[in-house]
């Protein structure tokens, strides 16, 4: 079988992508903050940031397929961390595209909608991007830069991605310091019987983790290079949103 390296596997994406591709690929992982077990994979430690280990350890398991699902995405904490931001996001990214071109792998980046400026009632990959915090700022630079690099690629745009995640329920904190995706949040929350004071003007589409972890891996095992809008297909506000959460879990 081929092997699929999941950059960022004890993240929420990341856990689902391992779990759904242990039977078509030979899965490795890595992790920075949050340690775990998955049957059937291989997991390292690793902070993508240091380009020396990240270069060992890579081409040491000569992956076929990298997809990167790790990130500093805490939106005010990027903000007001600009520098560790552009470490993670940028730099941390072009290291694993560099050894992508080392190594002829092909290389799926995850991006966000945060690209865009929420003018528009819709987008398509040719939209315009005017990203208007530091942490779309940066998806947006790491996806330019991987767009000229050279390299077999795909950039995965999300949005709101939510999902089950064992670390996240035990509250293990991520290096941007989240603890949980937005639907076990409020699911945490109601079951106190706690008020949520929830946004009605920000609107997304809601992407459940298994859909987004499907999407990679057509992504991973398809020959098409470019961007690719990969997310829910029902726009609603948070309010909404949470309306919903509130209803199906009773």
């Amino acid at each position: 079988m081929k092997k699929l390296l999941i950059i960022g596997i004890s993240g929420l994406t990341g856990n689902r992508l391992a779990y759904l591709s242990t039977n078509s690929y030979e899965v490795y992982g890595t992790y920075n903050k949050r340690p775990l077990t998955i049957d059937k994979c291989k997991i390292f430690p690793l902070d993508k940031t240091n380009k020396d280990k990240t270069t060992l350890l890579l081409t040491k398991i000569q992956p076929d397929v990298i997809i990167d699902c790790s990130a500093l995405h805490n939106v005010d904490y990027c903000e007001t961390h600009q520098e560790e931001t552009w470490k993670v996001n940028v730099e941390g990214t072009m290291n694993l595209a560099n050894i992508c071109k080392l190594i002829n792998a092909r290389f799926i980046y995850i991006s966000t909608d945060y690209v865009f400026d929420g003018t528009a009632q819709k987008y398509t990959e040719e939209s315009e991007t005017n990203p208007l915090n530091y942490y779309g700022i940066s998806k947006l630079k790491a996806e330019e830069r991987i767009s000229n690099f050279g390299i077999n690629y795909a950039i995965a745009r999300t949005s709101l991605v939510f999902g089950w995640n064992p670390g996240e329920l035990e509250s293990k904190t991520s290096s941007s310091g989240k603890t949980m995706n937005f639907v076990i949040w409020a699911l945490n929350k109601l079951r106190k019987n706690e008020s949520l004071n929830i946004v009605t003007d920000q609107y997304s589409t809601p992407t459940l983790a298994d859909n987004l972890a499907e999407y990679l891996l057509s992504l991973a095992n398809s020959n098409f290079n470019g961007i690719f809008h990969t997310a829910g297909n029902e726009c609603i506000s948070r309010y909404e949103f949470t309306l919903k959460i509130a209803k199906i879990f009773n």
